[in-house]
């Protein structure tokens, strides 16, 4: 009982941290989106789409982050009702000896796969997890969708009141304003 209250504590620290990681990663997308901004008024749109990439893949990471954050937080809750019943089954038992390891890591793969374990011990892997790994796998990809990254240049552009000079996403037609990025062309 003792060893089952350490390893609930921890995975409600993990949780906690996880969801640190994601407000860090908040604070570096916003960081990302100013540098896109100074590179659009200095015309160097080559650094302004790097930054953009940057961003998307921080809010791209800040998702995951907190979504793991849910995912540890629900297999704490039901840890803590098979405590409080007392049915922390042996089986169950051997899913927690690489816990500690596992949670302190902060590697989403990894968490992933112990939270694996544990649903399974509790038979939860229902219709809902698998959707949830599924969109995790999709957004764990580096690569960002162009079309978002055109978007956030163009917002940021938008919202430097300035005009960008390239093609806007599929959907929405018009011309926009020539830049110092046209005289390079």
């Amino acid at each position: 009982l003792t060893c089952a209250l350490e390893h609930l504590f921890n995975l409600k620290f993990a949780a906690k941290e996880l969801s640190r990681n994601s407000k860090k990663c908040d604070k570096e997308e916003k960081a990302e989106k100013a540098k896109i901004k100074k590179a659009i008024q200095k015309g160097n749109m080559e650094v302004a789409r790097i930054h953009a990439e940057n961003a998307i893949r921080q809010k791209n990471q800040a998702i995951n982050f907190l979504r793991m954050s849910a995912r540890v937080d629900a297999v704490a809750a039901r840890v803590q009702t098979a405590v409080t019943m007392g049915k922390v089954t042996k089986s169950m038992a051997g899913v927690v000896k690489s816990m500690d390891a596992t949670l302190k890591s902060m590697n989403l793969e990894k968490i992933s796969a112990l939270m694996d374990k544990f649903e399974h011990q509790f038979e939860t892997l229902d219709v809902q997890t698998q959707q949830m790994e599924d969109t995790m796998s999709s957004t764990t990809t580096l690569t960002t969708p162009q079309n978002q990254v055109d978007m956030l240049l163009q917002e940021m552009a938008d919202e430097a009141g300035l005009d960008l000079n390239m093609e806007l996403p599929q959907g929405q037609t018009g011309s926009v304003g020539t830049s110092v990025a046209s005289a390079e062309q």
